[in-house]
């Protein structure tokens, strides 16, 4: 059985681009849980608030509820799910789930093939999450779901992964001259830039592509809030903050807050700016809520 190619096609909902990273989430925290406990099982009323959580910080915008990946998984056959009725899932009801004790872990025969071949399970977290997430988040994902992954396999599961053009990062700092699009920031060590990233608009995991018009030069920090929906691209190509965005030291006001409204900085003249439909597709799926007012200069 092709664990892999079972875990890049999980059953999701997929239309126009529609994140819905549930399933995704779900087996990660049941992998990062697996590396602690191999035979134990995860009891939907003692990870509902985790799950709460992974979702709210890594989902879609929109509010939704672990009940559903927890209940739905079982049907990819990577997961499996017990009452106090016996084997299955008494559905997605966030209420049959707690009342009648509803426990899941992965499927045995996923657990026998770990216990196999232990570094299937670097594997698997690798497509989940580079099939679902942008690199930026996905360090901070693995703390998240308590993974501890070895250094990045070398996985190649065509026609089911595409891949990255690694001309993208040099097109797009080029493109906005080395500079992020948000603060301006333009450091450099000698001659090589440092701490700036090519960030993808549209994510790459999400069909993405890899062209000047759907990235963005970002400082470090910028991207990862970029990417965590922090900030957004405004329909006048400014700077929008979300809304849900707290922060009350100097440095958050100056490096987050205060950028509400700002003009992107850059393409320079002749380079593609981002795209409309890459902007919407970040607005839809990524950004927080609705953004703060524009900053007065």
């Amino acid at each position: 059985m092709d664990w892999l190619e079972r875990a890049a096609k999980l059953r999701q909902w997929n239309r126009n681009g529609t994140r819905a990273p549930h399933k995704p989430l779900l087996f990660l925290y049941a992998l990062g849980r697996y590396q602690r406990d191999a035979d134990g099982e995860l009891r939907y009323s003692a990870v509902e608030q985790d799950l709460k959580g992974l979702l709210a910080e890594y989902g879609p915008p929109n509010r939704t509820t672990p009940a559903y990946p927890f209940h739905h998984l079982e049907s990819d056959g990577v997961w499996e799910v017990r009452t106090d009725r016996g084997p299955g899932s008494p559905g997605s009801a966030v209420r049959e789930l707690r009342a009648t004790g509803a426990a899941g872990r992965l499927a045995p025969d996923l657990r026998a093939a770990l216990r196999r071949d232990p570094a299937l399970l670097g594997r698997l977290a690798r497509i989940l999450l580079d099939l679902s997430f942008p690199p930026s988040l996905h360090t901070e994902l693995c703390e998240s779901v308590g993974l501890e992954l070895e250094p990045a396999d070398t996985v190649l599961l065509s026609p089911i992964r595409r891949q990255r053009d690694p001309s993208m990062r040099e097109r797009v700092l080029t493109a906005y001259e080395y500079q992020c699009a948000f603060c301006g920031y333009d450091g450099s060590l000698g001659a090589v830039p440092v701490g700036l990233e090519a960030a993808h608009v549209r994510w790459w995991a999400f069909d993405g592509p890899d062209d000047v018009d759907n990235g963005l030069c970002l400082c470090s920090l910028h991207h990862r809030l970029f990417d965590k929906g922090v900030l957004g691209i405004g329909d006048s190509h400014d700077v929008l903050v979300s809304e849900r965005f707290v922060g009350r030291s100097p440095a958050a006001r100056e490096h987050v807050t205060a950028l509400a409204g700002r003009p992107l900085i850059g393409p320079r003249p002749g380079a593609r700016p981002v795209a409309e439909a890459h902007r919407s597709w970040h607005a839809k799926q990524v950004f927080r809520d609705g953004p703060r007012p524009a900053t007065a200069a």
